[in-house]
């Protein structure tokens, strides 16, 4: 890519990551367009669907959190990593207000734009579910796909007005039902 494109680029997401985060996955596209500078065609240009945006401004997140895993994978404590990857995945799932829906969607759907990011992000905790299983302090009959929808759960938690007071208590209420009982 040019120079001068990737600037575009660069200068499209980081508006877009403003937009997204003040009205959610839904964001307008004309809105974030227009605060950029730009008309939609170049929005468009860059990012032919919403979900293409979306995958762009979650893989870098994603990515963070694949190598805050990796980090994690050396702590003393398997379930307190496995724990501390879960709230941080679930923080970068609730910034994006509305993108549980497509997270959960490109899973399923090779053909999504969100579909490797959200693979390799859900392998970053399954890696840290198995080590958390595998020294007993994880329940067994749980895997990867399991946590992934715990997550996708626990960020439309932060997202629903009523529940949002109680959202760290529903968590550590969900994290002790991961957790083995010692």
């Amino acid at each position: 890519m040019r120079a001068d494109a990737r600037k575009n680029h660069d200068h499209l997401l980081d508006v877009a990551r403003e937009v997204v985060a003040e009205q959610g996955a839904d964001a307008s596209l004309r809105d974030i367009a227009r605060r950029a500078g730009v008309g939609l065609g170049t929005l468009y240009r860059h990012f032919p669907r919403r979900e293409v945006l979306l995958e762009a401004l979650l893989r870098v997140r994603f990515d963070e959190l694949t190598a805050k895993a990796g980090e994690l994978q050396g702590s003393a404590s398997a379930g307190e990593a496995l724990t501390a990857w879960l709230r941080e995945a679930v923080a970068v799932a609730h910034g994006y207000s509305g993108a549980i829906e497509s997270m959960v969607a490109a899973i399923a759907d090779p053909d999504s734009a969100l579909h490797a990011s959200c693979q390799t992000m859900r392998a970053a905790g399954t890696s840290l579910l198995v080590r958390a299983q595998e020294s007993g302090a994880a329940r067994k009959d749980m895997d990867g796909t399991d946590l992934f929808g715990l997550l996708g759960a626990l960020a439309w938690l932060r997202d629903q007005p009523s529940l949002a007071p109680k959202a760290d208590h529903l968590f550590d209420v969900i994290a002790g039902a991961i957790l083995a009982r010692e």
